[in-house]
């Protein structure tokens, strides 16, 4: 199996997993969008070697293969980046709602405390007691 005709394989099989996992609703469309465009990408240069070729004289590449690497690095460094983010967000979002937690859990108790002391009944002071 020649390196393009793998590589035309597994793309193919990247997308049709991704398109999967989308319709599952187990991966989101925005991180999804980048593995599409990454397969498609995949296949079309499998598809057609010498485009890649033509794109990395173009670029001034001395290989083809070079270029993917390069293109690869700087496609994992924005997904990192974009993940980072993310978790950036959702880390500000969890402190926020346990912060709010936090505080409806002490109005609870207090409002529970309130409640309780309104309704149970009042004992009179033993110094009441001795006095009547």
């Amino acid at each position: 199996m020649s390196g393009y005709l793998f590589a035309l394989v597994a793309s193919i099989v990247t997308l049709v997993f991704i398109l999967v996992l989308l319709r599952r609703r187990q991966l989101r469309e925005k991180y999804a969008g980048i593995w599409l465009v990454v397969s498609f990408a995949i296949i079309v240069l499998a598809a057609f070697p010498r485009l890649a070729i033509q794109i990395a004289d173009l670029v001034g590449v001395e290989t083809p293969s070079n270029l993917l690497f390069a293109v690869s690095l700087v496609v994992l460094l924005l997904v990192s980046i974009q993940l980072s983010t993310e978790i950036s967000t959702l880390e500000e979002e969890t402190r926020t709602i346990a912060e709010r937690v936090a505080i409806l859990g002490e109005r609870l108790t207090r409002l529970e405390g309130a409640a309780t002391d309104a309704t149970a009944p009042q004992e009179p002071h033993a110094r009441d007691d001795e006095q009547h």
